[in-house]
């Protein structure tokens, strides 16, 4: 991966949308969006077999859009499926353990300090997540709300590595995120609730140029 896939990067499970995700995610690709994490979870989120279904369908969506396809947090799905690549928290297998098991996918790891950072680097991450930058209320079990100061540090510490805020962000406040250093911002209900996914995608990819 580059850190330009990074720019605008659309996350969603079923439980995140107002219409059919392969609908949205449709949209969204259309509206210019860089890459996906399909992150299928909460009440009433897809399992098993049906989870694995709906993955191959959007990920044959993106497969045509030439857009990287990573699923979240499920190895097992992304090795099965020879996704593009996986995304994993704190709790999950260290990355270097990860890239053993998806065979060269892009491993993205979510960190939220210096020494989660530090750590991923070690381990060979391709990329980390790191927020929530703003409050948000996608995921109810986040870290204390982190601003921009922590991306800021990172880029002083590796200015080359690729990073990706997320959590809260929205085309109000995108630019902070990238002034900060970021190379992107991670999107989902900015995107996913939106009336028009499309015109949503096409707002941040205008943002973060």
């Amino acid at each position: 991966m580059n850190s330009e896939q990074l720019a605008v990067y659309f996350i969603a499970g079923t439980t995140n949308c107002l219409k059919p995700i392969e609908q949205i995610l449709q949209e969204a690709i259309k509206g210019g969006i860089t890459m996906f994490q399909f992150r299928e979870k909460g009440a009433n989120a897809k399992t098993g077999e049906e989870k694995k279904a709906l993955a191959l369908k959007l990920q044959s969506i993106c497969r045509s859009a030439d857009i990287p396809f990573i699923v979240n947090d499920d190895i097992d799905l992304a090795v099965e499926i020879e996704a593009d690549g996986v995304h994993i928290g704190q709790e999950d297998e260290a990355a270097s353990v990860v890239r053993e098991k998806i065979k060269g996918g892009i491993v993205g790891v979510s960190v939220h300090t210096m020494e989660e950072f530090e750590k991923a680097v070690a381990d060979g991450a391709d990329y980390v997540g790191t927020g929530p930058v703003y409050p948000t209320a996608t995921k109810l079990d986040t870290r204390p709300v982190a601003g921009t100061v922590l991306i800021q540090q990172m880029k002083n510490q590796q200015p080359s590595f690729p990073i990706v805020g997320i959590g809260g962000i929205t085309v109000q406040n995108a630019a902070e995120v990238m002034k900060a250093g970021a190379d992107g911002v991670s999107v989902i209900t900015a995107i996913s609730m939106a009336k028009s996914p499309e015109a949503a995608a096409a707002r941040f990819v205008e943002t973060c140029k």
